[in-house]
């Protein structure tokens, strides 16, 4: 989008503000004058309709506020009518309607933010991913898996809130990762609670732990039944919180098996993409990471330096300064939080196994700063090697960690 020759400028920017059954476009040629400006229903024969008739005008960039989901289909009519596509961003687009005149909020409006934002300033515009149908799968998986997590979440909150109901100390124990590993949900499932525990006494859950292919169940019984010693009486409601608590780890379970699942066709889908192999080569890498940094910025060819890619992963340092009091720099609030969070837990995971991390990460404690500004900065530091990676398709190179 940046510094485009003359022959290759474009006549017509329309903007598109997606809905879900009807959109609203605006067309602005080169004097901003609106070619084009009223809803639009959500079908491919309008959506053809409107760019064909723009393209009499000259080159047309078709700009959308949601390249997924509802936007999906404006942008594949785009790009079968030989129209560029561009995303302006959510955040990039509530600034610049801040500079226009009028406070209403209306698709009209939004259009024509998204119009008016891509002719005059071209910059804060994102390419949508050339590698449309894998990425376009991968974002189905991710968003799948987002909701098997928050269900798994509540899941776990309730099967909590019921132990802690009814049996604090057994609550106790299962404090942490614990809850959710398969010994814990089948005795769960098949007991209901501290009563049923109860009843059928230390021996016999043993083995029948032992008997359902559990390994080294000792210990882990041994603190179920040192936690039901410390309750005789009999909480108001433990009938039928144990009634609930065997389907709510049942659904723990079944959303665990879901997502092994999924992630085992997410893996299978994304090891054939060329750039997967890129990222993992980095220590810290795995595939969460690589989806997630694949999903928000493809091969980096949309961002100029390693320094704009930072800046959008919110990651790079904010500057205050006014005249000659400056105050410093300070971490950014903005950005892609999904890629942040992505690449700091890639930096935190590297300070762990990768020797180069290691001496970074160190050498900033040294300096004072704390943990999570240290692993900031070898997360920016890192950024500038995941660019060069991406750009050039070569795999992670490391470096040996200089004395101290």
């Amino acid at each position: 989008m940046r510094n485009m020759p003359d022959d290759q400028k474009y006549a017509v920017w329309c903007g598109i503000d997606v809905g879900k059954e009807a959109h609203h476009a605006c067309a602005l040629d080169e004097n901003g004058d609106r070619l084009f400006d009223r809803p639009l229903p959500q079908d491919e024969a309008s959506l053809k309709e409107l760019f064909e008739r723009l393209r009499t005008h000259g080159r047309v960039l078709v700009i959308v506020d949601q390249p997924n989901t509802i936007g999906s289909l404006s942008i594949a009519v785009a790009k079968a009518s030989g129209v560029d596509v561009a995303y302006l961003p959510g955040l990039a687009m509530r600034k610049a309607a801040q500079l226009l005149p009028g406070d209403a909020k209306t698709d009209a409006r939004d259009a024509y933010v998204i119009a008016i934002t891509a002719q005059r300033i071209p910059d804060t515009l994102r390419e949508v991913g050339r590698d449309d149908e894998t990425m376009a799968e991968l974002r189905v998986y991710a968003g799948r898996d987002d909701d098997l997590v928050g269900d798994a979440t509540r899941s776990v909150n309730r099967l909590r809130a019921a132990l802690l109901q009814i049996h604090p100390a057994l609550e106790r124990v299962f404090r942490g990762s614990k809850i959710t590993n398969d010994l814990t949900l089948d005795l769960l499932i098949h007991y209901g609670g501290p009563s049923g525990l109860m009843r059928a006494g230390r021996v016999r859950v043993t083995a029948w732990a032992k008997k359902s292919g559990h390994r080294k169940v000792e210990p882990s019984i041994c603190e179920v039944f040192d936690a039901l010693a410390q309750q005789t009486v009999t909480v108001a409601g433990t009938a039928a919180a144990e009634a609930v608590i065997p389907q709510i780890a049942q659904s723990i379970k079944d959303t665990k098996h879901q997502r092994a699942q999924l992630n085992a066709q997410v893996e299978q889908l994304i090891a054939d993409h060329p750039l997967y192999g890129v990222l993992v080569s980095m220590p810290g890498v795995g595939t969460k990471t690589a989806i997630a940094v694949l999903l928000a910025v493809g091969d980096a060819s949309s961002f100029p330096s390693a320094g704009h890619l930072a800046s959008y992963a919110g990651i790079a340092p904010t500057t205050w300064q006014s005249g000659k009091s400056i105050k410093g720099e300070h971490p950014s609030r903005a950005g892609n939080k999904q890629l942040k969070n992505a690449l700091f837990r890639s930096a935190w995971v590297a300070t762990l196994h990768d020797p180069v991390s290691r001496a970074y990460y160190q050498r900033k404690r040294s300096e004072g700063k704390r943990h999570n500004a240290a692993v900031i900065c070898l997360a920016r530091r890192r950024c500038d090697v995941i660019w060069a990676m991406l750009r050039k398709r070569s795999l992670y190179q490391a470096e040996l960690p200089s004395a101290a």
